[in-house]
């Protein structure tokens, strides 16, 4: 039977590790979890829209059946629930808005926005000002993803080693690989940001991005299974609990929360809301996005028995399942890769090629 080893312990190793699962191919999990927070700091909302122009994202139509589907699945496997279908609601600000957003909702993009325009008067429970209205963007949620990976965790604990990788301690054969006491078919990478400390795909051009977000306590705020998007997020997380964000920093690669995101997150909050509120959590992750916008999964240009799952970047839960399950096809020589995907794109980067 075939073997893998994974490395890493955020969303993209475990997706992976409930696609080998699934398909009972062995594995393990070598990662040292509090290397890098993204994972367990992200909301982990799927949105199936391009606010900027009104237009569909990347695959959406294909990605949003498959990650309701797989973590509905996981759902059942771990005993716990993980996803949440939320109601995204979307302010406008002038009447142009208004006008693009009708037209697209009768056209190309009647499955993603409603066809209605609310007055400011629907959403009295909110107590977020509206006055030009808001539309409703459909097939939109979030995924709990602390609470996956934790019980994810919990449900691989047998196949899980928890340390730093050594790279030093990889030794590449041309049937197998070995790693301390370990033997595998192949080893996949999900190390996030921190793939370009990997001495066999450092190559990637990799572009993380720094995001950071708030967790707030406001109690004239009432809304449930909503998320309202002008300028930042708010989401309800819980009784009077609010999660709001999100940031993009290039060039602060620091995984601490900042005074200048804090300020940006609070100046965002003022659009959705003019309520009180108290701040009870602030946290900051590196998001693992590559240079030209799309994930890169696949096998390395020399040894052909390393391979890598990476770069979801900010759309992480609504890409990881499609692109996880495709991805295992590949690796067990049962489906081609994903073309935007495949890491071979940048294989004239790599100096040995």
């Amino acid at each position: 039977m075939k073997k893998y080893i994974i490395v890493g312990q955020g969303l993209a190793a475990f997706v992976v590790a409930h696609q080998l699962h699934k398909k009972n191919i062995e594995f393990t999990l070598v990662g040292d979890p509090k290397l890098s927070s993204s994972s367990l700091v992200a909301a982990g909302i799927w949105n199936p829209i391009v606010f900027k122009r009104l237009t569909k994202s990347w695959m959406a139509d294909k990605l949003i059946p498959s990650l309701e589907n797989f973590y509905s699945e996981c759902e059942r496997k771990l005993g716990t629930q993980l996803i949440t279908k939320r109601k995204l609601i979307r302010p406008f600000s002038e009447k142009q808005e208004i006008d693009l957003w009708l037209k697209k909702a009768k056209n190309e993009m009647h499955e993603f926005l409603s066809q209605e325009i609310f007055s400011e008067d629907n959403n009295k429970f909110m107590n977020c000002p509206m006055p030009l209205g808001y539309g409703e963007v459909l097939q939109a949620g979030n995924l709990d993803i602390k609470t996956f990976i934790e019980k994810s965790q919990e449900y691989f604990k047998e196949k899980i080693i928890v340390e730093l990788f050594d790279y030093k301690l990889l030794e590449v054969e041309r049937e197998n690989i070995y790693y301390k006491e370990l033997k595998a078919d192949g080893i996949i990478f999900c190390e996030g940001y921190l793939i370009r400390n990997n001495p066999y795909f450092n190559y990637i051009p990799m572009k993380p991005v720094k995001g950071e977000v708030l967790e707030i306590h406001c109690e004239d705020l009432n809304f449930k299974n909503a998320l309202i998007n002008k300028g930042g997020f708010l989401m309800d997380i819980g009784e009077k609990e609010f999660k709001a964000g999100a940031t993009f920093n290039w060039d602060d690669l620091k995984e601490e929360p900042s005074a200048e995101g804090k300020k940006e997150l609070e100046v965002n909050l003022a659009q959705i809301t003019n309520k009180k509120y108290s701040i009870k959590k602030h946290e900051a992750g590196i998001r693992p996005s590559v240079i030209d916008r799309r994930p890169v999964s696949g096998v390395h240009p020399r040894y052909k028995n390393l391979f890598v799952f990476n770069g979801l970047g900010t759309k992480g839960v609504m890409l990881a399942p499609y692109l996880a399950d495709n991805f295992v096809h590949f690796v067990l020589n049962t489906a081609e890769l994903n073309a935007e995907a495949n890491v071979s794109r940048f294989d004239k980067l790599y100096p040995n090629t």
